[in-house]
């Protein structure tokens, strides 16, 4: 893998990944931009004991532009993008609109019981492509792969930005995820506390090794490659299984069989099967109805400082579409409650995407 830096016109950090040694780009950026806002503001929730981030800005960010106008392909001499190079394999740059800036400021203290504080941190767009009409299942193996060294070198990267507690790779698929760019791409959050999801998750860890002396998440594991009935797929070294209490229409967890604690810590090995397994569940996905299933891809990883002795690296894909038809929406007792009702059974989720190729 090449690796290339560079900066955009208005400060921010670009890095190319190349498979070809030799590969070239363009690192000045000709456009005149307005400087990134700086005003995120993380606010202190006391009932439910977490940070909410607020970033008024991002309400003018890119909406759904036609291809003709996609920020993320290439650019040309017509018209430069937010990627200056005519080319490229893999690119990952600062948000423009970012939730969170290393260069965040507030002047607002809150108040002893709703605390202010600057929203730092960073988010990071990670282009999977230079072709707008790919996606991440039509990517070839070779070139999957060098998405993973991407994923493992900005985590490391992040990981080490003072002040970030956890760092977040995803991908958002589809307009019915929310998508504001079709162009295929993931994002990168280096957030400056531990999620409350990953808080929750550890918490649970920590409780059951407490109680049984043993890891919670490779007994999960284990129990679901031993009943069988809900794996989807497996290699020698991972296993793909739509989970037990599985909150969503279509879900699957992708499991590496070593217990590791990031996507740095994986061997050559490892990243290739990853490969191999991830792409055949998602063109499974893809084949459950007649369009692209719109999904969220969200890596569990260690935090930053705490939890690495609870933490196991897996990969989370789930969709919102339970029919060809129709969305599974949050309502009442979901978003009221958090208290979520699921529509069909995660065996039978599992068989259909174990028929379908």
């Amino acid at each position: 893998m090449k690796r290339t830096t560079a900066r955009l016109a208005d400060g921010r950090e670009i890095i190319y990944f190349d498979r070809r040694d030799d590969a070239t780009h363009r690192l000045d950026d000709p456009r005149d931009l307005p400087p990134v806002s700086t005003t995120s503001q993380l606010r202190y929730d006391p009932v439910l004991a977490e940070w909410v981030a607020m970033a008024g800005h991002r309400q003018t960010r890119t909406f759904l532009p036609p291809k003709d106008l996609c920020p993320l392909c290439a650019s040309t001499p017509e018209r430069p993008t937010e990627v200056p190079s005519s080319s490229y394999d893999i690119v990952a740059f600062e948000n423009r609109f970012p939730s969170l800036s290393t260069h965040a400021t507030t002047t607002e203290t809150g108040t002893e019981l709703v605390p202010v504080r600057p929203g730092t941190g960073r988010c990071e767009v990670l282009v999977f492509s230079s072709d707008h009409n790919a996606s991440f299942a039509t990517l070839e193996p070779e070139h999957a792969r060098l998405v993973v060294e991407a994923w493992a070198d900005r985590s490391a990267e992040l990981s080490a930005v003072p002040g970030v507690e956890q760092v977040f790779c995803f991908e958002n698929r589809g307009q019915e995820i929310g998508v504001t760019l079709s162009h295929p791409h993931g994002q990168i959050y280096a957030y400056p506390y531990v999620t409350p999801r990953t808080a929750r998750m550890l918490q649970s860890a920590r409780e059951h090794q407490q109680r049984t002396g043993r890891n919670l998440f490779a007994d999960v594991l284990a129990e679901e490659r031993a009943a069988g009935t809900r794996v989807v797929g497996q290699t020698q070294r991972w296993t793909a299984f739509v989970p037990a209490a599985a909150r969503w229409p279509v879900e699957v967890h992708l499991y590496p069989h070593r217990r590791l604690a990031g996507i740095g810590d994986l061997d050559d090995h490892e990243r290739d099967e990853f490969v191999t397994l991830y792409l055949d569940v998602l063109r499974r996905f893809d084949a459950l109805y007649d369009a692209p299933l719109p999904y969220i891809a969200a890596w569990h990883q260690a935090p930053v400082r705490t939890g690495h002795d609870l933490a196991y690296l897996h990969l989370q894909v789930f969709s919102v579409k339970r029919a060809a038809d129709k969305l599974k929406y949050l309502a009442g007792s979901e978003s009221g409650m958090g208290a979520f009702i699921t529509d069909v059974l995660p065996e039978d989720v599992a068989a259909r995407l174990r028929e379908v190729r």
